[in-house]
């Protein structure tokens, strides 16, 4: 089984002047989740090479049992800086492709034209497809026969109020709720910062950082049903 999992390269934080870029628990998550189940996994970002990583995802209150892991894992750590370019992968090479989040793909991968083809052919090829956190921003372009594909599905992504809760609603280019709600997605949320990852049809997400590992577990068991 093959699954892609498509990074950010965007590491600034709007006008911020600070970092930003993918959080690393929803990349360690569904990484170890997909290697300890037999899964090739391949690594793609829009640039290539090294994906910047968030560094308020990088200190000790965000550590998990997958972070540490990674940080321990040389092989892991080799794959992550040298992610192949987005623009050369083709969805036919794979199962699945799957979104880590962080706050940078709400100014890259969701108007990235190589990212939403992508997206565009893994649904039209039947293949399931899964975001989670910031990630279905990636999802805010995406159209399959002239509808955006949250259109009537439920979809659900970091909260209004996550964002505010850590304070960059008026950093961000947009908000992954309201968009998802713009685009006619049925949006459903749990309490801010629990678990929570719908399915709908060939799409998955998840809500939040705490979400990474099931929304992994359920394109697992989409892919094996």
């Amino acid at each position: 089984m093959n699954i892609l999992m498509v990074l950010t390269s965007h590491d600034r934080l709007g006008d911020t002047g600070k970092k930003t870029g993918f959080w690393l628990e929803e990349f360690a998550a569904p990484y170890y989740a997909f290697i300890d189940a037999g899964v090739n996994v391949t690594l793609a970002s829009p640039a290539g090479g090294q994906p910047p990583l968030d560094p308020s995802s990088d200190n000790e209150d965000t550590q998990t049992k997958d972070t540490l892991r990674f940080k321990d894992d040389t092989d892991a750590q080799e794959h992550l800086a040298t992610t192949k370019k987005l623009a050369d992968m083709k969805a036919e090479d794979f199962d699945s492709v799957f979104y880590p989040g962080g706050h940078g793909p709400l100014w890259d991968l969701a108007v990235d034209e190589n990212s939403i083809n992508l997206i565009e052919t893994f649904v039209k090829q039947d293949k399931p497809v899964a975001f989670v956190c910031h990630s279905p921003a990636a999802l805010k372009n995406v159209k399959v026969d002239g509808e955006y594909l949250v259109k009537g599905k439920k979809v659900t992504g970091f909260t209004n109020s996550e964002e505010d809760a850590v304070g960059l609603t008026d950093v961000v280019p947009f908000l992954v709720e309201d968009a998802m709600i713009a685009n006619g997605g049925h949006y459903e949320k749990a309490a801010d910062w629990e678990s929570f990852v719908v399915e709908d049809g060939l799409l998955i997400t998840g809500q939040n950082p705490a979400s990474s590992e099931e929304a992994a577990k359920r394109l697992l068991a989409k892919l094996k049903g």
